[in-house]
């Protein structure tokens, strides 16, 4: 994380301009460039190399969106429910951080998961959603409980109290994880099976798994980029508010001072 200030003239201490914090450093903004990179040459070889499927035609494109946002989802949810344990466990600031950052990265592409599956369904199956399919029920579910954790995160309250409250909702959130992502197994379902395993081993082959995997890249590293900035956004969101307090208090017992020497304002 990088600090800027900017330097006042001599004399004019009133108007200096606040210190200007920023999340980026060079590591987040060579993060950002290979993100870049990876994204344009997933979108140029899943258009111009990757053919279209003999039985799915086009629509496997968008395989290389859904395939890997909601493994990244999952992804991001168990690192979430891990830093959260381990908040309780230690009660610091760092896991609480880790865990806000994942659990919004998280929902956010679960939530891309939904969309893309909806523009999967209507061609495939004739419609955009199946209210009786276990897996999209399930995973809308999953969805809403991290959407909750979010909003439980955004409540005003005590930070202690905040933070015990999301850390035990992500614990919980993620037990579902696994029933959802077993639920084609289990119960059936209109949604397809496991589209990759091994590599070499998955049901699409050739460019077209090498464009899912690229896929798997970008979201990757697009992930690991927004989860870093979000982080820091935290971070700096929680010292101003421990400036903010700390402020408030040396105004009350300054306050109280006044008032004890007989200063206080006379009415």
């Amino acid at each position: 994380m990088t600090d800027q200030t900017s330097a006042a003239p001599a004399g004019t201490a009133d108007t200096a301009k606040p210190v200007a914090m920023s999340t980026s450093s060079r590591g987040t903004k060579a993060l950002g460039l290979l993100t870049l990179v990876s994204a344009v040459f997933t979108i140029l070889y899943s258009f111009w190399f990757s053919k279209a499927d003999v039985e799915l035609g086009n629509t496997v494109r968008i395989l290389y969106v859904h395939v890997p946002t909601v493994s990244i989802a999952y992804l991001c949810m168990l690192v979430n429910a891990g830093a959260s344990a381990f908040y309780l466990w230690k009660r610091t600031a760092f896991p609480d951080l880790l865990a806000a950052a994942t659990g919004e990265i998280g929902v956010l592409l679960l939530g891309l998961t939904i969309l893309a599956g909806m523009m999967w369904g209507k061609p495939t199956w004739g419609t955009f959603w199946e209210w009786g399919d276990p897996r999209l029920t399930s995973t809308l579910l999953l969805f809403l409980m991290y959407l909750g954790y979010v909003t439980v995160r955004n409540i005003p309250a005590p930070r202690s109290a905040r933070n015990t409250r999301s850390a035990v909702i992500g614990i919980i959130s993620a037990l579902l994880i696994y029933p959802v992502k077993m639920s084609t197994e289990w119960w059936g379902s209109l949604h397809q099976g496991r589209t990759i395993s091994a590599p070499g081993a998955s049901k699409i082959h050739g460019a077209q798994e090498f464009a899912l995997y690229s896929g798997f890249l970008t979201f990757m590293l697009f992930a690991a980029w927004l989860t870093i900035h979000r982080f820091r956004v935290g971070w700096l969101q929680d010292q101003a508010d421990a400036t903010e307090l700390d402020a408030v208090i040396a105004d009350r017992r300054a306050e109280a001072g006044a008032e004890q020497f007989g200063l206080g304002e006379v009415h």
